[in-house]
């Protein structure tokens, strides 16, 4: 494939990852940030300021892992693989709807842990036709097993 036919690509994955963030940052906005404040949290919970450029960082590596997936090998077999890709994408920008403007803890939970098993999901069909694409999607899942501890700890302290 032409060097210049696979810029195109990044742009498309790119866009579609950042997308999902898009969708994140419009649940935020919509929501009561009062309820967020209140609520207890452990003191272990990173500032506020960090969730934004660790999200724009990870969206992007979404991106490239998607993207190095889709030019490595045979197009064949890469629908299931980039469908899963898809729907943990979903996932991922559902469960601020369900967290913050829903104001559903419990539920958000149980959200994360499915996207936490589609990340998983992910990361095990890119690495057979890229491992490089695999290893770019390790922080994000690091991330949201972090995030999935803390959502539990805000969870159980607030029940």
């Amino acid at each position: 494939m032409g060097e210049m036919r696979k810029f195109p690509a990044l742009l498309v994955f790119a866009a579609v990852a950042f997308a999902a963030g898009g969708v994140g940052v419009a649940f935020m906005r919509a929501s009561d940030w009062t309820w967020y404040q209140a609520l207890r949290k452990p003191a272990w919970r990173p500032g506020d300021w960090l969730f934004g450029p660790v999200w724009t960082i990870l969206y992007a590596t979404m991106a490239i892992s998607a993207w190095l997936f889709w030019l490595q090998g045979p197009r064949a077999g890469k629908a299931i693989p980039l469908i899963v890709f898809g729907i943990q994408l979903v996932l991922n920008a559902a469960w601020t709807g369900v967290f913050f403007y829903l104001q559903m803890p419990g539920t958000a939970f149980a959200e994360i842990l499915a996207l936490w098993v589609a990340i998983g999901a992910t990361v095990l069909l890119f690495a057979g036709q890229s491992p490089a694409a695999a290893v770019l999607l390790l922080p994000y899942w690091g991330w949201v097993t972090f995030a999935a501890a803390l959502n539990f700890t805000i969870w159980r302290m607030n029940a």
